[in-house]
């Protein structure tokens, strides 16, 4: 089974790529697995432009197969933000308890019908045999909950509200997240890309 390299050394991505690709026909490894350092500044103004850079960079340190991804929270009432920018909204350093409550802060005013989000994920794969790169995106649309709320998940999840499940994403089931999410919904078309980058290597 070919070698797929999954570009991030986040614990919380690692462990829903784990879920997701389950059966791609790809044995997933890790940048630890490698023994590599994959660290990417995200300079890109798009999503699509951050999951290509580090996607690449992965391809070209093995010349593996690389998927990596970007993604972020965009809230309506803050223009969008912090968008591409969700990892490093106040600082690298800030922790998830200070941006929560910075949000809440820009929103207090805010009513909860006008509190409209989304999440964005873009998914790069790299061929290192060709340099090219294909993207799959996906998006879920929510609410921003008046407080954090759930264990379960990572990142901006706790606060996350999908009405349809009248639940925040951390307080999804596994199962259920893994079917709604935008990484999700990103991963059902790179699965695509992988099964065609397969095809093409058993013919090659």
């Amino acid at each position: 089974m070919p070698h797929l390299l999954l570009a991030t050394n986040n614990s919380g991505k690692l462990a829903e790529y784990g879920v997701l690709l389950e059966g791609c026909g790809w044995e997933v490894v890790t940048p630890r697995d490698l023994g590599l350092e994959i660290e990417v500044a995200e300079t890109g103004e798009t999503y699509e432009a951050n999951a290509t850079m580090k996607a690449l960079r992965g391809a070209e340190a093995r010349g593996l197969v690389t998927l990596a991804d970007d993604s972020g929270i965009e809230i309506e009432a803050m223009g969008g933000k912090p968008g591409v920018r969700t990892a490093r909204f106040l600082g690298e350093d800030a922790s998830y308890i200070e941006r929560f409550a910075e949000i809440q802060r820009r929103l207090a005013e805010v009513p909860r019908e006008r509190r409209r989000a989304r999440f964005r994920c873009v998914i790069a794969v790299a061929d290192p045999r060709t340099g090219a790169v294909r993207c799959a995106a996906g998006e879920v649309f929510g609410l921003i909950a008046e407080a954090p709320r759930g264990e379960g998940g990572f990142g901006y999840d706790p606060i996350f509200w999908v009405p349809q499940h009248s639940a925040t994403m951390a307080e999804l089931p596994e199962r259920q997240k893994n079917i709604i999410s935008h990484r999700a919904r990103a991963v059902a078309g790179a699965r695509q890309i992988l099964k065609e980058l397969l095809f093409e290597q058993q013919r090659a």
